[in-house]
């Protein structure tokens, strides 16, 4: 089925006889080009980045290159939505090429010296995830320091702790809050290791293997901002652990604020009426008027499902031989979601921490009922009597169920 090629279209003067199918770009080249937003701006600046590097070794003249480097600068700060990006052509960077090769002419053609569109591509997409990943670390210090306000406030706010929803020991709610600062503490931990990842630059790869171009790799990397380079321009070019490490950096952070969540949807029953949910986090029911339902922990649930489903997602897209294309085709896109739902949940959480009521009267008279210390008498009797524990919690035991018969 020959299908006329649009003009400029890269491989007709070679195998490619074609233009391609609707399907393809329907199916393929539509998917890649949706991923142009994202990495705009890190195409251009990685453009420049290789155009200086070639000319500060002699590979290119940069008086031959001004234009093309003029017209980069100009585009570097524009608006993803005014440029004229078009599927037909395949994924972003061709689209940049053959709008560049219209306006420029054959000097366009320099921007290809020595590297492929995916080392471009690879290059773009790490900034744009280090930068994502900055955004998320804010989100979740903000909740750390939230959740530690709120810990400290109620430290001393008695409450009748639970394990498998019973009754089990008096503790106080400050302490439970504090269990999520913890964890959100680690996963600071975790994005600033899946940052350290992704700040490795892949600028300098050639195909795979380099080129015959003398580029000063660490060089590349330094006009890109970027830690490191990668030491083996295979790995840095076709591994895939750095965007599943910011998923999954993702991934916990949420499951923290989920698991806050689905305790609150109990908490603030009317069965356990322990808390409050701001009304602004609330959403009425367009029957039944007395009814005050926990969005915002919908919300929060739903999406933590949906995350973690992601995750599930590119892993299983990874497990391809190396050097494939197919698991990198989806994974620009579905990294940089997941990464913005991680945090819109994030702090949507924090919000609800930040504005949640606790009612202390209710706490503390749920601390005195329910037999709730009497592993606290069970461990006075062993110390005063010198009896072993079990022994002791034999006879509490007794004692709790003479009291409900």
């Amino acid at each position: 089925m020959p299908v006329t090629a649009p003009e400029g279209y890269l491989g007709t003067h070679g195998r490619i006889t074609d233009g391609p199918a609707p399907e393809l770009v329907d199916a393929g080249y539509r998917l890649e080009t949706a991923d142009a937003p994202l990495l705009h701006r890190g195409l251009g600046l990685a453009d420049l980045a290789h155009q200086v590097s070639l000319a500060e070794v002699g590979a290119v003249d940069p008086a031959v290159v001004r234009p093309l480097l003029l017209r980069l600068l100009e585009l570097l700060d524009s608006d993803p939505a005014d440029f004229p990006y078009d599927p037909v052509y395949g994924d972003a960077y061709n689209s940049r090429e053959r709008e560049l090769e219209r306006s420029l002419g054959p000097v366009t053609g320099w921007l290809h010296l020595g590297r492929t569109r995916r080392e471009a591509g690879r290059i773009a997409f790490r900034m744009a995830l280090r930068s994502l990943l900055l955004d998320l670390h804010a989100d979740v210090s903000d909740m750390a320091m939230t959740l530690a306000a709120r810990t400290e406030e109620h430290a001393g706010a008695i409450w009748p702790d639970s394990t498998y929803l019973q009754p089990a020991q008096p503790s106080t709610f400050g302490h439970y809050l504090g269990q999520f600062g913890e964890q959100a503490l680690r996963h600071l931990d975790r994005i600033e290791a899946a940052h350290a990842t992704a700040d490795i630059c892949p600028g300098g790869s050639g195909g795979a293997g380099g080129s015959r171009i003398p580029l000063d790799r660490r060089r590349v990397a330094e006009l890109l901002g970027f830690a490191q380079y990668g030491a083996n321009t295979r790995d840095a070019m076709w591994s895939v652990d750095a965007p599943i490490d910011a998923v999954f950096a993702g991934v916990q952070a949420v499951l923290t604020v989920d698991q806050l969540a689905e305790d609150l949807e109990i908490f603030a029953s009317p069965a356990f009426d322990y808390v409050e949910l701001d009304a602004a986090m609330c959403r009425a029911s367009v029957l039944m008027p007395q009814k005050r339902n926990p969005y915002a922990l919908a919300v929060i649930r739903g999406g933590a499902g949906t995350l973690s489903g992601r995750l599930a997602g590119l892993v299983t897209t990874a497990r391809t031989p190396s050097a494939r294309t197919d698991n990198w085709l989806y994974t620009y896109g579905e990294v940089a979601g997941a990464l913005v739902l991680a945090g819109r949940l994030v702090r949507l959480g924090t919000a609800v921490v930040r504005s949640l009521r606790v009612n202390a009267d209710v706490l503390e008279a749920g601390a005195r009922a329910n037999f709730i210390g009497a592993a606290d008498l069970a461990e006075d009797i062993s110390l005063a009597h010198q009896l072993d524990y079990r022994t002791s919690y034999r006879i509490v035991g007794r004692a709790v169920a003479a009291a409900t018969a």
